[in-house]
């Protein structure tokens, strides 16, 4: 999304892909058996899924969301690689699906994944409905990178741009989107038991605080990235710690 011509993809560049049944994720949680104690000796990889919200679109890579975290959880005593991001700006969850199928990581496994979709399925009016199935697949996908392991998920809300100078006084229409479509990826995330991280409201506070997004007008600045982190980290480190 770095400018109003490439910030999300256009419609033409959707697929046609058949509805799925509206399944709900399926995954194991840890078992006695199962269970790895993560030290801080441990190489720990990290894959990210998502959009421009997860590359860090108008910012710096080192003051995106995921490499804030890496970053922070390093500091902790983890020893977390660099983040594997499968993201682009202007992806919706149909296009995050496909790029997955293509990435070549089938069968890879990491020590813990975020996700963060469906901005991009709002502003090109995609059908709520279709946004529950697509959503519940691409959780369905995040849980088998993580070995199945649902406390290893972390799913984040999708920020309300609709406060940013891009929206042009449009929050009123576009706040309430935003909340149905975070009302569908939370009530998924909830049923699968991952973690689900609610950033929304500190999107929301650029609208008193314009250091909160970036030159482009519409992105979040590090200084937000830094906030959700804030609440990412401790959820993190206390899962790859036990």
């Amino acid at each position: 999304m770095k400018a109003l011509q490439i910030i999300l993809l256009s419609l033409t560049t959707l697929s046609g892909c058949a509805k799925k049944q509206n399944t709900l994720p399926t995954a194991t949680t840890d078992t006695p058996s199962t269970q790895k104690s993560m030290t801080t000796t441990d190489t720990l990889n990290y894959l990210a899924l998502g959009d421009s919200y997860t590359i860090g679109e108008a910012v710096p890579q080192p003051q995106s969301f995921p490499y804030q975290l890496y970053s922070a959880l390093n500091g902790q005593g983890l020893s977390v690689t660099p983040p594997t991001i499968i993201a682009t700006t202007g992806w919706t969850t149909d296009d995050l699906i496909s790029a997955i199928a293509r990435s070549g990581l089938n069968g890879k496994k990491y020590a813990f994944v975020t996700l963060l979709i469906g901005v991009n399925d709002q502003y090109q009016y995609l059908s709520q409905d279709n946004y529950k199935v697509k959503f519940a697949e691409v959780l369905n996908t995040a849980i088998s990178f993580a070995h199945g392991d649902i406390s290893r998920v972390f799913v984040l809300s999708i920020p309300d741009y609709g406060v940013t100078p891009f929206a042009g006084g449009e929050d009123a229409v576009i706040g309430p989107e935003i909340d149905q479509f975070n009302a569908i990826n939370k009530a998924i995330s909830m049923q699968a038991g991952v973690h689900y991280v609610d950033i929304t409201p500190i999107s929301r506070e650029a609208a008193k605080d314009p250091s909160l997004i970036a030159p482009d007008g519409l992105h979040p600045s590090g200084k937000m990235y830094q906030l959700w982190v804030s609440l990412l980290t401790p959820l993190v480190e206390a899962r790859l710690k036990r």
